[in-house]
């Protein structure tokens, strides 16, 4: 399951709340697709699946169904808001090549 770094969760928990619609919770899933194989994908969804796997990190909820879990294992999600570098970005110990991009690994 991904992690959430401090700044992640502040940021996540911020758009969330400006969202203004209850029970909202950040979805992280992977998809075949993208330049490298796999793609990520992230955005709000107030549907969960039974089988979906959910974590609460100081009120943010993360939901990652089962397939996108397994890619995912021990990935952080990072915000940074720099001059160098500003956004997510999702470090994954599993993939073994990703793009330049960054959303897109194998």
């Amino acid at each position: 399951m991904i992690t959430l770094t401090d700044t992640a969760v502040i940021k996540v928990r911020d758009l969330i709340e400006s969202e203004g619609e209850e029970g909202l919770a950040l979805r992280v899933a992977v998809r075949p697709g993208g330049c490298s194989g796999f793609s990520y994908e992230m955005f709000f969804d107030s549907d969960k699946a039974v089988d979906d796997i959910e974590v609460d990190y100081d009120g943010v909820k993360v939901v990652v169904d089962p397939s996108s879990a397994q890619l995912l294992e021990g990935a952080s999600l990072d915000y940074k808001d720099g001059l160098q570098q500003a956004g997510f970005s999702i470090n994954n110990p599993n993939a073994q090549r990703t793009c330049g991009c960054g959303q897109s690994f194998s």
